[in-house]
């Protein structure tokens, strides 16, 4: 169910772009906006890993200098059997952590200090097999390339307003005006459903591995607890979905939780509870 929700969402994205060059410029327009769609999708696909690891100012580590951070990762990819992702730290005092490449054979795993100092090492597997979900599930790719889209269609949507206050269109300008304000807030929506999802599904993936649900459950409730009183340094809305609980927890409203990059908390460890029993 979830595999068809994130299908279905990354389908209302591409068309949300196209509408807007249709809209704007007819056929031409969709091919044009198809073609940036492709465009950033291609730059997502191989850049997005780096930009990202670089903005957190990551750390890449091994055996040598983090042997039990290392060896957690290590044991659980040779469960999961993918290859051994690359393992970073980011020196950064709030906990979290996630997972970036674009597939199992290019994919790395990042935690903060702050989470090494806080979980213990059945907690930090339970992050840590969490994120290896992800890797592989190919969330990391269709997370970044969801972003990349919502953000191309926010850019569209503001040239579009432009041009209607500017009246270098021929289309209605409050339409226009309507459009361009409706269309990112869909795709925001979109993108955040998406996100969601695989949420979910890695939970289920790291209860699965580590054959102990508890342990997720612990380290979200701690995280989620410490990500309430503090926001990470360098965190940015862009890369939000890629952690495991969201860095700006701590500024969310009732209303903003509709644009929420995660599921609420207790959602996840309901699921998580619901699972164990099966287990």
């Amino acid at each position: 169910m979830e595999i068809f929700k994130t299908v279905f969402f990354m389908t209302a994205l591409m068309l949300l772009l196209i509408f807007i060059g249709g809209y704007v410029g007819g056929g031409g327009g969709m091919l044009i906006a198809f073609a940036i769609g492709a465009a950033v999708n291609f730059f997502s696909y191989f850049f997005s890993d780096k930009l990202v690891l670089r903005h957190y100012r990551a750390v890449e580590v091994n055996r040598q200098n983090a042997k039990g951070f290392y060896e957690i990762v290590e044991r659980l990819a040779k469960k999961a059997d993918i290859p051994m992702p690359k393992v970073y730290i980011i020196p950064e005092a709030v906990p979290n952590a996630f997972a970036t490449g674009r597939n199992r054979s290019n994919a790395a795993v990042c935690a903060t200090e702050g989470l090494l100092n806080l979980l213990s090492e059945e907690e930090i597997e339970g992050v840590m097999a969490h994120e290896l979900s992800h890797v592989r599930h190919y969330d990391i790719l269709i997370g970044s390339m969801a972003a990349t889209i919502a953000g191309a269609i926010a850019i569209a949507a503001n040239i579009l307003q432009y041009g209607a206050l500017l009246g270098r269109n021929r289309q209605n300008p409050i339409v226009m005006i309507a459009i361009a304000i409706v269309l990112p807030i869909a795709a925001a929506i979109i993108q955040m459903s998406i996100s969601r999802s695989r949420e979910y599904m890695a939970d289920e993936g790291a209860a699965r591995l580590t054959a102990h649900p508890e342990w997720l459950q612990s380290a979200l409730l701690k995280l989620d607890a410490y990500a309430r009183g503090g926001t990470m340094r360098q965190a940015s809305q862009e890369s939000a979905h890629m952690f495991i609980v969201n860095p700006f927890s701590g500024k969310n409203i009732s209303f903003a939780s509709l644009f929420s990059t995660h599921p609420s908390i207790e959602n996840r460890i309901a699921r998580l509870e619901k699972l164990k029993n099966a287990l």
